[in-house]
């Protein structure tokens, strides 16, 4: 990894100094979440264990023909929201001859953003880029700035790293990015996530004693337990505002959020996928598994169906409860499910020495390995399989009485594009942020998409459609992941409803973002830097890269609608469609990972004048560019 931009960190200080003061937006909004959060239901047992509950009247289990009606009430409600919104990011894309009010009157366009899995790196890469998108952030909305992407938007995706920044987001009711950043009971990582009291050994021998007992609790309670739930309590502590990370916090509980109630926030999706024992996985036999605040399950036609994820925990057979007066809640706890879509990380657990003041989680963590192959460290188990007898002559899986679910990244699609892809869902264009670790130096190289794209020639594809993309050497040599890229934007030439890809790639637009998977520990210097730097990927340094960039995403966000009008582009985004759209070409060459790495796009010197300037006043926090753009 190249060294980091020395004077550029010193300035980058400056943000996060600059990130602890709240607007009074978000002083009031986290008023309002404490009141409401200290009525709201929570865990029937008001901790980690689940508890039992009565039988709803209504079925628990459906077939993923369509969306649920609930996903539906929301989505209808969250398109009214976004309408104003989406109208004015495109009246300030500046696009020549187009009116949004009447472009938008009779029009429906649904936008999705995916964020990838990898870690810390995908999550505080992510975070620069959704910062870039939301209207919140401090002149997001200035000239080149993206603001307001975020409100427009309908759906939220993501996986592991990036699944850490959903949760972070949207379990402490759709808060921003600046907060998070400058809140010290969230996303403090200068500690480890194992070692948060730093010197002070007792607070870390508590913690450990806390996370030990919560878990206890569950497992006493009748349930199989998995190193996912040490391990999603961990990262309940680390992005959740609440006393001990909200033992009692489930996934199923975003539903009652002010923000999601209002349709202030998009619709959250969390991706795992389902692996049996003693086996492996790729892309091309992977069932991928959703998670959504109304439901889990798959579109797979390996299970091809949905469960209340309220009721996670209760005995089922063929969708049905064995005993209807009895059934659980609280199973589905928002760490566990964050920790899931995570649970490559788990080996960290199996790290922490056998003595000392680890000993207390190291001992519980490695009972829990009693019978299980190392193979199997990564595995979350959920007791008992809601899917059991579902499907059974299509998977062996849905006769075993554990659902067993790993990190969402381990077939390789690691940005989350598979929920936005679903015919039933009708999304138009979807902002994929790819963070993965591709390369010996851990950037991108377009696998993820490459896999996306193979799935859907096999019979597990669901009759998904996904445009076409290059091999990987085409995606490093040609640039595609030094710049933003399009694909599928002439819909012509697919062989049903397909959303446009916008692709975006970690690089080096301001910082050396290419830090490791595993690194677990941050300076609050290098948490800048790695905001900043996905801020200036999101806006291209607020046009300094690419002065074309706001308006062409504008052109972006409506073409698919051009399309089905049957209306050729305008010469302002046929441009935008020249320079962007991915032509079908391949590199001829060879590249190896070895040979790829890239420098920074912004001078350090412009970007150390820009930072050491904007570090000077609350009000220009997150300006990125502004200062620069009129140096």
């Amino acid at each position: 990894m190249k060294a980091q931009l020395s004077v550029m960190t010193v300035a980058m200080a400056g943000l996060a100094v600059a990130a602890v003061v709240p607007s009074d937006l978000e002083i009031s909004r986290q008023v309002a979440r404490g009141e409401f959060l200290a009525r709201r239901d929570l865990s029937p047992t008001d901790s980690y264990t689940p508890g039992l509950v009565t039988c709803p009247s209504t079925s628990i289990m459906r077939n993923a023909s369509t969306i649920s009606d609930n996903e539906a009430s929301f989505i209808a409600g969250r398109r009214e929201y976004v309408k104003p919104h989406l109208v004015d990011f495109l009246d300030r894309a500046n696009l020549t001859d187009f009116n949004a009010t009447e472009f938008l009157a009779n029009a429906t366009i649904d936008i999705g953003m995916a964020f990838s899995g990898g870690g810390y790196r995908a999550m505080l890469q992510g975070a620069g880029v959704l910062a870039a998108a939301d209207s919140r952030t401090p002149n997001s909305t200035v000239n080149g700035g993206i603001g307001g992407l975020l409100q427009s938007s309908v759906y939220l995706a993501g996986l592991s790293g990036g699944n850490w920044l959903l949760g972070s987001v949207v379990i402490n009711n759709f808060t921003t990015i600046r907060n998070l950043q400058g809140d010290p009971n969230v996303w403090d990582l200068e500690h480890s996530i194992f070692n948060p009291g730093g010197w002070k050994i007792w607070e870390t021998v508590d913690y450990y004693s806390t996370l030990v007992d919560d878990v206890k609790g569950k497992e006493q309670a009748g349930f199989d337990i998995s190193l996912t739930d040490y391990w999603g309590r961990a990262l309940s502590n680390q992005f959740f505002n609440e006393s001990d990370g909200g033992p009692e916090l489930t996934f199923s509980n975003i539903k009652d959020l002010e923000a999601f109630k209002s349709y202030e926030m998009p619709f959250p999706m969390v991706v795992a996928d389902g692996r049996p024992y003693n086996t492996k996985i790729v892309s091309l036999n992977s069932t991928v598994f959703e998670f959504n605040p109304f439901e889990m399950g798959s579109w797979d036609p390996t299970l091809f169906a949905m469960v209340d994820l309220q009721y996670l925990g209760s005995n089922l057979s063929a969708g049905v409860p064995v005993n209807d007066t009895a059934c659980y809640s609280g199973y589905d706890n928002a760490g566990f499910i964050v920790g899931t879509s995570s649970s490559l990380f788990n080996e960290f657990l199996l790290e922490l020495n056998s003595s000392g003041v680890e000993g207390v989680l190291y001992d519980a963590a490695t009972a829990v390995l009693t019978g299980i192959s190392s193979e199997d460290d990564d595995i979350a188990v959920y007791d008992p399989n809601p899917f059991y007898g579902v499907n059974p002559a299509l998977s062996y899986m849905w006769n075993e009485t554990e659902l067993t679910l790993v990190d969402g990244g381990e077939d390789n699609q690691n940005v989350p594009l598979y929920p936005l892809i679903q015919p039933a869902r009708n999304v138009d264009v979807i902002f994929a942020s790819d963070n993965s670790a591709d390369t010996d130096y851990n950037w991108p190289n377009g696998s993820s998409l490459v896999a996306t794209y193979e799935r859907q020639f096999v019979s597990i594809g669901n009759g998904t459609v996904f445009p076409s993309v290059p091999d990987t050497e085409s995606f490093l040599g040609l640039g595609l992941t030094s710049q933003p890229t399009w694909f599928g934007c002439d819909s012509k030439n697919l062989t049903a409803k397909s959303p446009l890809i916008v692709y975006l790639a970690n690089h080096p637009y301001s910082y050396y973002s290419n830090t490791s998977t595993f690194k677990m520990e941050y300076e609050e210097d290098e948490v800048a830097g790695m905001i900043e730097n996905g801020y200036n990927a999101a806006t291209q340094g607020n046009g300094t890269l690419n002065d074309d960039w706001q308006s062409c995403l504008a052109c972006a966000i409506i073409h698919r609608e051009t399309e089905r009008r049957g209306v050729s582009p305008s010469s302002q985004c046929q441009a935008c469609l020249d320079k962007y759209c991915w032509d079908g070409s391949v590199y001829n060459g060879t590249v190896t990972t070895a040979e790829f790495e890239p420098t920074v796009s912004i001078e350090s010197a412009a970007a150390a004048m820009l930072l050491a300037a904007r570090a000077s006043t609350v009000a220009v926090a997150i300006g990125v560019l502004a200062t620069f753009l009129v140096m």
